[in-house]
């Protein structure tokens, strides 16, 4: 199946693939890559107040020609400077040049002050005044978001976390609460296993499948993410990886493939040469500390 839209729980769609913005710092870098994403079919942008990019973000929707209504906008609170929700929504507008986002998301629990049910109020608020369609959340634990249903008038439309086989397992208690609550998960860094922690256990079904199918790792993780039903948030500078992103829509992973993934992830990421290295000095350093101990022992008896 492609890259469907996933209707939201007011009502709403978002593209079930984005592309991010994090990590790219500003100036024209950002500006080029999202004009890039967008020229060759992404429809999401992703950005944030901590990016400091929405400025770029912006100015690349805009010189794409697209009509308004024709990208989805997601961006988020970030309590950048130590401003509120609303003088925040007003800033990130201005940077983005638009006169409301699709989506509006509290990045971190930790940033919602005084607490939850306050902030999300204000978030509540936002939206009864067009500024923003919708509004979410991201990285928030169960207990986070039962605090914000307990006095919610309006229920957060999705949750951005971290969603990879390496820790899906860890991630499940957030992704049944979801679904029991009809709250959408986006997925962010869904290829860190091939980017960030190569050779490990995930390594061998994904390049198993990805050899059986004629696709690449990268594809396979992402349709795993889909197959999660979690919307993909991803990023690449490469025209061609963007390509094969968009593709990745099209696979079809089997209910074996997609528990190899997992019983695979459940076994943990590979450890890093600097932690080996390090438990390996500390070995060598209480195997010295142990051999001085008995010579002097025997020095003395």
């Amino acid at each position: 199946m492609p890259w469907d839209p996933i209707q939201l729980n007011d009502g709403r769609e978002i593209p079930s693939i984005g592309f991010g913005t994090w990590k790219m710092g500003n100036g024209d870098g950002p500006i080029s890559q999202v004009d890039q994403a967008i020229s060759v079919g992404f429809s999401h942008v992703d950005t944030a107040q901590a990016y400091r990019n929405e400025a770029e973000a912006g100015v690349a929707i805009r010189e794409s020609g697209l009509e308004r209504k024709e990208i989805f906008i997601t961006t988020k609170y970030s309590g950048l400077d130590g401003l509120d929700i609303k003088t925040s929504i007003h800033n990130s507008l201005k940077n983005l040049g638009v006169s409301y986002v699709d989506l509006y998301l509290i990045h971190h629990p930790r940033l919602a002050v005084p607490d939850i049910p306050t902030a999300w109020k204000e978030m509540e608020d936002i939206q009864a005044q067009g500024l923003v369609k919708s509004i979410g959340v991201s990285n928030f634990e169960v207990t986070d978001l039962a605090i914000l249903l307990a006095s919610a008038k309006v229920k957060p439309v999705a949750n951005q976390i971290l969603l990879h086989p390496y820790v899906y397992a860890r991630q499940l208690p957030i992704l049944e609460f979801a679904a029991k609550n009809k709250i959408v998960i986006e997925a962010y860094s869904a290829l860190i296993p091939i980017t960030s922690l190569p050779g490990g256990p995930v390594d061998a079904p994904v390049n198993s499948i990805a050899a059986r199918l004629g696709v690449t790792p990268d594809q396979v993780l992402l349709a795993w993410t889909k197959a999660k039903g979690a919307v993909v948030v991803t990023t690449s500078s490469k025209k061609e990886r963007l390509l094969g992103y968009l593709n990745a829509g099209d696979l079809e992973l089997t209910t074996e493939d997609i528990l190899s993934i997992d019983v695979a992830g459940a076994k943990g990421p590979p450890r890093s040469p600097v932690k080996r290295f390090v438990r390996r000095l500390v070995a060598v350093a209480l195997l010295s500390a142990v051999a001085g101990a008995l010579s002097g022992h025997l020095r003395f008896c």
